[in-house]
């Protein structure tokens, strides 16, 4: 009761002095025996609580699952995928540009027979050169173009061939053998399923093209068709454009909005431009069109030159006459030009992102460019180096165009891959 009011008056009043509490007596030994079972019977419940330690070490286990239950769900299947195209897009430039020095070496004819399996393998004695060389002098580029050609020669033009079918062939290994492995992995996304199966497929068929471009030129012609080589390439880029597009799709980017329609429209045309120039000049390069008129900016002195209408038929005298081959070809690369140059100056004051004026700038700069490697190849009569050149860097440009397309669109949707493949490592088969 003391201790109660004097609680009390602390509320309320002035603390008053109060009186001392009595002593209490000092415990006794019987007292102390009596209370120390009662502590003893305590003193286990810290061991108890020792006990429990261990949980935290458990618990701390689990902090680790933190991250990777926050880390974005499509990062690891995203950057095997991007791998892998990468390494597509990296061959068909290799495969494009060893096709552009067989051509221009005139060694595409040299291995007259397409073995796909046995093929692999090249002559190693000299009965079989002398077989294969053989085979070459029956057909009709080896009695004009080639003619007189030794064995020795042979060899050098026999080597670019094999070569180039040695790289398709590895094209096809580098596109097949990682789809059917992250196929069957479940790492592909269903949305990306069929775009995806399309490059081991068109692959395919651009080898079974590239024969029968070949075979155009054994019989009757002096060289391959140039409608057939002007398909083999369109056919090799569109593989291109499919793993690029791709890539860029997998690529992370913000969550920017699409540029205007004006400048979607204005892109995407002179990308068209560019595809046709690029076309065009396989033509040139079917026609051996390179060689004549070497020179810039007219020709033959003309704007026109002599001999445009040499043959009958708009279709035909466009694409089997070699002056209005190059004609077309110089005249849309010029187009092209100025179209780009108009492209760039108007970006720079322009409302887009940061992406899309970078896209803008290289695309611009490639441009430029493909026609200063143009303009020498053509002064200099398309040496070897220049004319694989030209052709490396109108697969360059090709390349900024389809980045420069894809950047002023939005930002794709997300792909949905399956919850086992985002939350596991996946790189390609090879490693």
């Amino acid at each position: 009761m003391p201790s109660i009011s004097s609680t009390a008056g602390a509320t309320s009043a002035p603390p008053l002095a109060a009186p001392a509490p009595p002593a209490s007596p000092a415990p006794s030994r019987a007292a102390d025996d009596s209370l120390a079972p009662a502590q003893a019977a305590q003193e286990p419940r810290r061991p108890a609580h020792a006990a429990q330690e261990p949980l935290r070490p458990a618990h701390a286990a689990q902090e680790p699952l933190r991250p990777a239950q926050a880390a974005p769900e499509l990062l690891l299947p995203h950057a095997a995928l991007r791998r892998w195209l990468v390494a597509c897009i990296v061959a068909v430039f290799l495969a494009v540009s060893v096709g552009g020095i067989t051509r221009l070496t005139e060694s595409g004819l040299s291995i007259t027979e397409w073995k796909p399996v046995s093929g692999v393998l090249p002559p190693t004695t000299p009965e079989a050169w002398a077989v294969e060389f053989e085979k070459f002098q029956r057909i009709p580029q080896a009695q004009t173009t080639h003619a007189g050609m030794t064995i020795t020669e042979f060899k050098w033009i026999f080597w670019w061939e094999w070569f180039h079918r040695i790289i398709a062939r590895t094209v096809g290994l580098v596109f097949a053998i990682p789809f059917l492995w992250y196929l069957a992995k479940g790492v592909i996304p269903r949305g990306l399923r069929v775009r995806l199966a399309w490059l081991p497929f068109l692959t395919l068929c651009q080898g079974v093209l590239g024969w029968y471009m070949v075979s155009s030129g054994l019989s009757e012609r002096t060289e391959v068709s140039p409608y057939r080589l002007a398909a083999h390439l369109s056919l090799a880029l569109a593989i291109l454009v499919i793993a690029l597009w791709t890539w860029a799709d997998l690529t992370p980017r913000k969550d920017e909005a699409a540029a205007s329609r004006g400048w979607r429209t204005t892109v995407n045309a002179l990308t068209a431009l560019i595809a046709i120039t690029i076309v065009t000049g396989a033509f040139v390069a079917g026609l051996r069109a390179g060689r004549i008129f070497n020179e810039f900016p007219l020709m033959g002195g003309q704007v026109v030159p002599p001999g445009y209408l040499a043959l009958g038929g708009w279709w035909r005298n466009a694409l089997e006459n070699p002056v209005a081959a190059q004609f077309h070809h110089r005249t849309l690369a010029i187009v092209v030009a100025g179209f780009a140059l108009v492209v760039g100056w108007r970006a720079r004051g322009a409302a887009l992102s940061a992406l899309q004026a970078r896209a803008m700038r290289r695309l611009v700069w490639a441009v430029m460019l493909q026609v200063a490697v143009g303009i020498v190849t053509l002064l200099w009569a398309v040496p070897v180096a220049l004319g694989a050149l030209h052709q490396f860097t109108g697969v360059v440009l090709l390349t900024a165009a389809v980045l420069a397309v894809h950047a002023v669109r939005s930002a794709p949707p997300p792909f949905r891959f399956r919850a086992s493949a985002a939350h596991s490592p996946v790189s390609l088969p090879s490693s």
